[in-house]
């Protein structure tokens, strides 16, 4: 088995087998081996650079010894070099690791658990994961400003204060597991593999400066899945599965000033104690009322999977004139929003019946604004107000699927994530139709949505084709993995860099609207992986792999690439193409899909989307314009402004006003196309009129 050791920067990686040594020395090899430690005995006083320049030296030095000494070959000369190059090769290994050692002499962190918190932890009443010992992933952070929390500075991008996806000046995360804790000191030390860290690799790249340290502890609970694994995961809580806020995480209350000086931390061990438990997330801002209405089950599919009682929810919207008198027979036709998870009803517009507060801020008061006119539009009884809801009611339904793995499921059956797709399909959907007299045919229902939303919407519509009359997808995540992002995963050979003979081009992940680079495919899973191994970060590669990939034979996914190296799994690839790519699936299955799909589909997309996302539309359309008998049907509109510059993420259709306001008004420009379907898929003696008013 090869040992692997980092020396210095996040690339200078020499990998070396195990060697079989005898216990021989020549005079050179002796002497050079007491030179090569006499190096290091003044590692206290040794700068990084200097240090490196004399491993680097002691090790040329040694392998120089054997290359002169290949000059006279009779066999037995060969055999005694042979071993003598053996044993300088070992000295190389010997050197480096003295170096490690050396540059451990930063100083580290060390993270435990307050005797004070782990008292009230045991004293608490709560789930029995959140109580020690404990197993989950230890996160440290580092940021140059105590302003707002280090542990809400973490992402490689952010929303800017007009609603624009911008670049994210991430600080620094160092991610580390661990496994029945009892809460003692834990060190973040150089050059311990089990640490990750971004954008740093390592504690001993951190440059000279102050610093504010927090520390978080990820809480894991253990499932015993049906499938016999046993995995550990964080459990959302009610947040969406955002680590920085999950209630009962542990975390450092007030983040702590530590100083690296001459890349040695001021004071040798600096320590970080968690000694707060994140709360209860504060009261939902949106009541239940005449309009708004939630529905939770518990989904015996699911649960069976997880091995515990796993709910699923929804948030209704009902239409105006529901609870009256004389419209108390009629049904309605359901519209399903899919997207990630809100604890709220979001479209991503929201339903607001008062117009913006006086204390909002930027962006904010255009969400609220617009949230205010999709209430006045919504609930409008006067058909000269232009509101293309009067005279078309219906139900629309956002849903609530945060798992293990991320704060949406994609909305269709994964091995690693359970029957989601079924239990939505069979369980929360038909709940829903119950309860608030919806029509409950397929011809009656329609999918719409946006980036996750706009995969799901196809995806569940070709996994259940019976169940819709249509999708409108925006931006959708990768429908053909041709165009993963910014890769074939079926052609290339590795996911961060393009193929060359002598250049590493790496490539990008997310891009700004004129070209600029935000991150790159690297960048995006080194992120990842700091945050949680196994597919544990909570975001976004991690799910597409978790939904994706078959389950690995330790019970997490399998990898589509190594998150350190980017080396393609050509198999998990495989297994991709026939379960997942939408392009694919299509082409392969057309004979029985073409006459349900037939007509059903609009896609709409940036033609400069923040995430690629457009490559994967054009292939798909590719495939789906050559298919005949009956023919795609569908519609492809690419967004484009008046100056001929692509949108970006995530454009859905109007081409006249930015993103992020259209972005706001999907439900007023596709309702009336969405009824128009759905009348138009009415099957003879239907009822398409009481809800007509």
């Amino acid at each position: 088995m090869g040992n692997i050791i980092t020396v210095g920067g996040s690339h200078d990686t020499h990998t070396t087998s195990t060697l079989t040594h005898k216990h021989r020395h020549n005079t050179h090899s002796h002497t050079h081996r007491q030179q090569s430690f006499s190096l290091f005995r003044q590692k206290k006083t040794m700068t990084r650079a200097a240090l490196l320049l004399a491993t680097v030296t002691a090790a040329a030095a040694a392998l120089t010894i054997g290359a002169s000494q290949q000059v006279l070959a009779t066999p037995a000369w060969q055999q005694q070099q042979q071993q003598q190059q053996q044993q300088q090769q070992q000295q190389v290994i010997d050197a480096v690791g003295a170096a490690a050692a050396a540059e451990s002499l930063i100083g580290e962190f060390r993270v435990s658990i307050t005797a004070e918190l782990l008292r009230e932890l045991q004293l608490t009443k709560t789930d029995d994961y959140l109580l020690p010992p404990l197993d989950g992933r230890i996160l440290l952070l580092l940021a140059k400003s105590a302003e707002v929390e280090p542990r809400f500075q973490i992402g490689l991008q952010r929303k800017s204060n007009d609603g624009v996806i911008v670049y994210g000046d991430t600080q620094q995360v160092f991610g580390k597991d661990v496994d029945d804790w009892d809460g003692r000191s834990v060190a973040f030390r150089p050059f311990d593999p089990s640490i990750d860290g971004f954008p740093l690799k390592s504690v001993w790249e951190i440059p000279d400066g102050e610093y504010f340290a927090q520390a978080v502890l990820n809480v894991y609970k253990t499932y015993h899945r049906s499938d016999g694994h046993t995995v550990k995961l964080h459990p959302d809580r009610g947040e969406g599965q955002h680590w920085s806020r999950s209630p009962g995480n542990l975390f450092t209350k007030n983040p702590l000033k530590v100083v690296v000086k001459n890349h040695r931390l001021v004071g040798g061990s600096v320590p970080v104690p968690l000694d707060a438990v994140m709360g209860p997330l504060p009261p939902s801002d949106e009541e239940e009322n005449q309009y708004i209405r939630r529905v939770s089950v518990k989904s015996k599919l699911l649960s069976k999977f997880w091995g515990t009682d796993t709910n699923i929810s929804a948030v209704v919207l009902l239409p105006e004139g529901f609870w009256d008198e004389k419209h108390k027979n009629a049904k309605y036709p359901l519209l399903v929003y899919e997207g990630h998870f809100s604890r709220e009803w979001a479209t991503p517009v929201r339903f607001r019946s008062k117009p913006h507060s006086h204390n909002c801020n930027g962006y904010q008061c255009v969400e609220q604004a617009y949230a205010y006119y999709l209430y006045r539009n919504w609930t409008s009884t006067d058909a000269s107000s232009g509101s293309p809801f009067v005279g078309r009611r219906a139900i629309i339904v956002t849903l609530q699927h945060a798992n293990p793995y991320y704060d949406d499921s994609y909305a269709v059956n994964s091995a690693n994530l359970g029957p989601y797709g079924d239990a939505i399909e069979t369980e929360l959907i038909p709940e829903v139709e119950r309860q608030f007299r919806a029509i409950g045919e397929g011809w009656a229902r329609v999918l719409y949505g946006g980036s996750t939303g706009g995969w799901e919407s196809v995806g569940v519509l070709m996994k259940y084709p019976n169940n819709y009359a249509g999708a409108w997808a925006s931006c959708p995540d990768p429908l053909d993995f041709r165009a993963y992002v910014s890769m074939n995963i079926y052609e290339d050979d590795n996911a961060y860099y393009y193929p060359a003979s002598w250049r590493r081009t790496p490539r990008p992940e997310q891009r700004g609207r004129l070209g600029q680079l935000f991150a790159t495919m690297e960048e995006a899973n080194l992120y990842e992986l700091a945050l949680g191994r196994n597919s544990r970060s909570g975001d976004q590669f991690d799910i597409w792999q978790a939904v994706f990939s078959p389950v690995g034979a330790d019970g997490y996914p399998e990898p589509i690439f190594d998150k350190r190296t980017g080396k393609i799994n050509r198999t998990t690839a495989e297994y991709w193409r026939e379960n997942y790519d939408l392009s694919h699936i299509a082409k392969r299955d057309w004979k029985t899909l073409g006459p349900l799909l037939t007509g059903k589909v609009r896609l709409y997309t940036g033609t400069m989307d923040s995430f690629y996302l457009d490559s994967g539309v054009r292939l798909f359309q590719e495939t789906v314009d050559s298919l005949v008998n009956p023919p795609w049907g569908g519609t492809f509109t690419y967004g484009i402004d008046e100056r001929g510059v692509g949108f970006e993420h995530c454009w859905g259709g109007d081409d006249s006003i930015p993103v992020k306001i259209s972005r706001l008004t999907e439900n007023q420009r596709f309702h009336a196309e969405m009824i128009d379907q759905i009348l138009k898929l009415a099957p003879p003696n239907a009822d398409v009129t009481s809800w007509r008013y």
